[in-house]
């Protein structure tokens, strides 16, 4: 899935059934913060990783699939676990604080202001939030997209 190209009502669900996949990952496997932590979503580097897993995860499990699906989606989640533990730790995300990823100013790049750490007091709510703004904003796009779309049609009796 490619989360650039989905549309605001696709994201949602998408978004939703990510979430419920997640909480159900961390407590099926024990997972710790520094593995899933809870602000994954506001991380790029994490919601792709988790994605990417959920879908491996979704296809290991088909019913048309073969029997040994699931060892392969176990064995790359050994992978992936390290990956997700990599990504965290450069994130520098933990349990009860979080920050934006850092980024590498390349030469000529403006420069970003400093980053500072926020108290983690309410995952869900920050999650439904973040959604809600993720959504609004895939929502403006398409309307600005359908805007610009309609002004270059051709006048009707021309």
């Amino acid at each position: 899935m490619n989360w650039n190209l989905l549309t605001a009502a696709d994201a949602e669900i998408e978004w939703i059934e990510l979430n419920r996949w997640v909480n159900w990952l961390r407590m099926t496997y024990g997972l710790p913060a520094s593995i899933v932590p809870p602000f994954w979503h506001r991380h790029t580097e994490l919601l792709w990783e988790l994605s990417a897993l959920h879908l491996h995860w979704l296809c290991a499990y088909d019913p048309d699939q073969h029997g040994s699906a699931p060892f392969g989606w176990h064995r790359d989640f050994a992978d992936a676990r390290q990956r997700l533990h990599d990504w965290v730790a450069t994130s520098e995300t933990r349990l009860d604080r979080d920050r934006p990823t850092r980024q590498t100013i390349w030469p000529g790049e403006l420069s970003l202001s400093d980053v500072e750490d926020a108290t983690i007091t309410d995952r869900d709510e920050d999650f439904a939030q973040f959604v809600a703004t993720d959504i609004a904003s895939r929502r403006d796009a398409e309307n600005a997209f359908y805007a610009q779309a309609r002004s270059n049609l051709p006048a009707q009796g021309s």
